[in-house]
C-alpha cells in the first residue's frame, strides 16, 4: 500500500507541531502518568506525542501505518519506545495491556467503519482501570474570534490534505465528532476540555460508569 505521508514526513512536525505541542501538553495533564504504566499512541506519527512521556518511567508503544512517519518516530525515540507498523484495528497486543491509549488528530481521517473497529480494539488492549485520551476536532459552536480562524485553518488544512481526507472529515463532524462516536463504541467521558474558541475537544475516556477517577 503507498504510504500517503511519503513524501511529508520530513516537513510534519515543522509545519504542525507549534499548534499540536500546547494540545499535547493539555492532554499529558488531563492523566499524569505514575511509574510503570504502559503507554500507547494510535497513529503515532513521528513520535511527537510519545516524546512528551519519555520524561516518566513508563513503557511506551506506538503503532503507525506509515513507514516514513515511523522511520522519524524511530529515531526520535530509539529504545525508549516499541514500534509497530500496522492497522490499528487489528494490534498486535494482549488484551488489557495499557493503562493508557492516545491518540490524536487521527479518527477524522479514517473511513467510519475504521474508526469504529479501532475503538473496538482500544478497548480491547485497555485495561479495565485504564484510559483513553483522544484529541481531535469538535463540531460544536465556536464563541471566538479564535474560534472562527482556528475553524477555517482545520478547513483548509482537511481540503489540502485530498478528496478522501476531506469526505472523512466532513463526515466525522456530521455525525457530531468524537461524542458521537465514542458513544457508539461504549466508551464514556471523564474528563474533556474544549479549546482553541471550540474547536478542538480533548476527551478523557473510560470504560465504565464505575471506574475509578
Amino acid at each position: 500500500m503507498k504510504d500517503p505521508y511519503q513524501f511529508t514526513a520530513q516537513w510534519y512536525d515543522k509545519l504542525f507541531e507549534p499548534i499540536n505541542k500546547g494540545l499535547r501538553v493539555l492532554g499529558l495533564r488531563m492523566f499524569l502518568p505514575k511509574s510503570g504504566m504502559s503507554i500507547l499512541d494510535v497513529g503515532c506519527g513521528t513520535g511527537s506525542h510519545l516524546a512528551f512521556y519519555q520524561r516518566y518511567d513508563v513503557n511506551l508503544f506506538g503503532i503507525d501505518t506509515s513507514p516514513a512517519m515511523l522511520s522519524l518516530a524511530r529515531e526520535r525515540l530509539g529504545d525508549d519506545a516499541e514500534l509497530y507498523q500496522g492497522s490499528a484495528t487489528e494490534m498486535p497486543y494482549p488484551d488489557a495491556s495499557f493503562d493508557l491509549v492516545i491518540s490524536m488528530l487521527v479518527l477524522h481521517e479514517m473511513d467510519h467503519p475504521i474508526r469504529v473497529a479501532v475503538l473496538n480494539e482500544v478497548k480491547r488492549v485497555l485495561k479495565p482501570t485504564g484510559r483513553v485520551l483522544l484529541i481531535d476536532f469538535n463540531p460544536g459552536r465556536v464563541n471566538s474570534f479564535e474560534g472562527v480562524r482556528t475553524k477555517l485553518v482545520i478547513f483548509l488544512s482537511e481540503i489540502a490534505a485530498g478528496w478522501k481526507h476531506f469526505r472523512n472529515y466532513r463526515h466525522f463532524m456530521s455525525i457530531n465528532g468524537l461524542k458521537a462516536l465514542t458513544e457508539e463504541v461504549g466508551l464514556v467521558v471523564a474528563k474533556e476540555k474544549v479549546v482553541a474558541g471550540g474547536p478542538i475537544v480533548l476527551d478523557l475516556l473510560k470504560l465504565r460508569e464505575d471506574n475509578d477517577e
